[in-house]
């Protein structure tokens, strides 16, 4: 069985959930993988399941790290307003089969802190 590149795959996500730019999953991956070295770095090496929270903490310093003061333009370029919107991205990838998810993850957990 031949696996599908990432960018196969997020055509087919894409063609089920036009909200979000292709930019947007490549972010998301991007700042999934900075996520996991800085919790495995705290985490004396150990890899473990990121949890939502820990994912958008990632996500807003790999952002403003990577961007700087471009960060909310390039977010909202693609199509990213809120917190929420990564709980999008990432269970699209999930349902996809690119991430896994634990059975507590739900889309609840990218709710931004002034919703929950």
């Amino acid at each position: 069985m031949r696996m599908q590149s990432f960018d196969a795959v997020l055509s087919e996500v894409m063609a089920r959930d036009s909200r979000y730019q292709r930019e947007a999953y490549h972010f998301l991956r991007e700042a999934l993988d900075y996520t996991q070295k800085a919790v495995s770095k705290a985490n004396r090496g150990k890899l473990r399941h990121v949890s939502g929270h820990e994912l958008l903490a990632g996500v807003r310093s790999y952002a403003l790290q990577q961007y700087g003061p471009m960060t909310l333009t390039l977010l909202r370029e693609w199509g990213i307003g809120r917190c929420e919107d990564f709980g999008e991205l990432v269970f699209n990838l999930v349902d996809a089969g690119v991430l896994s998810k634990t059975d507590t993850d739900s889309r609840a957990d990218f709710a931004s802190p002034s919703n929950t």
